[in-house]
């Protein structure tokens, strides 16, 4: 076999696969080696026969196209990790303030009570509710009076035996009816104060009374006032 033969064939086995995964270090390797495999066998080939280089024309596109996937992968990440940092310092002036959430899990805590937002298509003639905690049980079933289309309930975390609930995530569930038994189909916000921001992948979530973190995403309502 001879050097021009051998050459070649090492320099084929290092050209990039369709569908093959490369790191930048590994390209970078690869394309060296393909450099002086290229320079060494057109040293040496004869220059009665000189050797087709469409092949190696063809190689090098293709680690040039890969050169520029990887530094244009590179920047996405580098202009992704940049507007996350900035979104994270924005949602940190939420921190302090009070947010109303598209949920109905609301945060209690050892210094702030349960609190839900709801409203109704209209006027009820009865609404029962239950509170349950994250694993489904029913802690709570609250008296609350309703005689319009909206209102608010705040639950301190008092069980029916006079002990409080652990501090954690709960869910108000309402049911509704109108004057004619018709039930009523409620929408149900919970409310918190935001006292951390934190990153879960690539998603933003805001910690409330150190016992609840709901995604950014279900963010409803900020109000103009902290606490």
């Amino acid at each position: 076999m001879t050097v021009s033969t051998t050459i070649a064939t090492t320099a084929a086995s290092t050209a990039p696969t369709k569908g093959a995964s490369l790191t930048g270090a590994d390209a970078a390797d690869q394309f060296n080696m393909f450099l002086k495999l290229l320079t060494t066998q057109m040293q040496n080939q004869d220059p009665l026969d000189p050797m087709d280089t469409s092949q190696y024309t063809q190689q090098l596109a293709q680690y040039s196209q890969i050169e520029q996937s990887i530094q244009q992968t590179g920047l996405l990440k580098d202009v992704l990790a940049r507007m996350s940092s900035a979104d994270m310092t924005d949602a940190a002036g939420l921190i302090g303030r009070t947010v109303e959430f598209d949920s109905k899990v609301a945060a209690l805590s050892d210094g702030s009570a349960a609190r839900w937002n709801w409203m109704l298509p209209q006027a009820p003639g009865s609404v029962t509710a239950e509170i349950r905690d994250s694993s489904g049980k029913l802690v709570a079933t609250p008296t609350i009076s309703a005689t319009g289309t909206s209102g608010a309930y705040s639950w301190d975390g008092k069980l029916p035996d006079g002990s409080r609930a652990p501090a954690g995530a709960y869910v108000l569930k309402l049911t509704a009816k109108d004057n004619s038994g018709n039930a009523l189909s409620p929408t149900t916000h919970s409310l918190g104060t935001v006292q951390e921001v934190v990153q879960r992948d690539g998603e933003l979530w805001l910690g409330l009374g150190g016992a609840v973190s709901l995604p950014l995403s279900d963010l409803s309502r900020i109000s103009a006032t902290q606490g």
